[in-house]
């Protein structure tokens, strides 16, 4: 009776100080921060359900002249790629959809039958894009795995289903392409070529931008015509 009206006492002198008892375990232990899971998820930042990083920073717009905006993807294999990290190397980034003709052709017969694999023997880090959004044609994870198999593509694809990293670029066909320079300037961004298809537009030569940037990039000039209309399909965005 005494150490019941003992704790009596401890329990009124807390209610008259504004304060409750502490639970107790099942061996009468109060439970100390940190010593259960429910604690241990109830700090923010330790959570799994936390949000996960934007794969691009909100508002990043890519303007040829200025840094090319920084983002991070994972590729179909779900290896994340990040551009800041490739700092130093020439980084060219190609629009792709496998269910789009111009990229059938570009792939197929056209100036992206071999020229990514030349290029990445050179040095260059070039990557796929696409930014189909889930149920649209040739998006996702295991479309873009086909579709490089299907055209022996050794680069990888990356995937952007939120289409937030083709938005920041401003990518609307496929194949759109962008150069961006060792520095992390965006130097080139359009057409790969003139010649949609193989037909040449317009009257002229044959020319493939892309592949002229890059020299003039490599012999420390200016690149004459940074900017270029793009040609292709729609990039399949969740809207539009």
């Amino acid at each position: 009776m005494k150490s019941a009206y003992a704790v009596l006492g401890a329990i009124l002198t807390l209610a008259a100080c504004g304060q409750t008892a502490a639970p107790t375990t099942a061996q009468g232990e109060s439970p100390g921060a940190g010593d259960t899971k429910a604690a241990e998820a109830a700090k923010p930042g330790d959570t799994k359900a936390d949000t996960a990083a934007p794969p691009v920073a909100s508002g990043a717009k890519a303007t040829v002249g200025q840094p090319a905006p920084d983002f991070t993807l994972n590729d179909s294999e779900g290896a994340p790629f990040q551009l800041s990290a490739h700092a130093g190397k020439l980084v060219v980034l190609e629009w792709f959809n496998p269910g789009c003709p111009f990229v059938q052709y570009a792939h197929g017969q056209g100036p992206l039958e071999d020229m990514a694999t030349t290029e990445t023997a050179a040095g260059v880090v070039w990557v796929a894009i696409n930014s189909g959004a889930p149920g649209k044609q040739g998006a996702g994870a295991d479309a873009s795995r086909d579709g490089a198999k299907q055209f022996g593509m050794t680069h990888p694809v990356l995937v952007d289903e939120s289409g937030a990293v083709g938005h920041a670029y401003g990518a609307e066909k496929t194949p759109h392409v962008f150069l961006v320079d060792a520095t992390g300037v965006l130097v080139y961004a359009g057409a790969i070529d003139n010649a949609p298809i193989g037909e040449v537009d317009g009257e002229g030569a044959y020319v493939n931008h892309l592949a002229t940037a890059l020299a003039e990039v490599r012999a420390q000039r200016a690149v004459g015509i940074p900017q270029t209309k793009s040609y292709g399909c729609s990039v399949k965005y969740a809207k539009g």
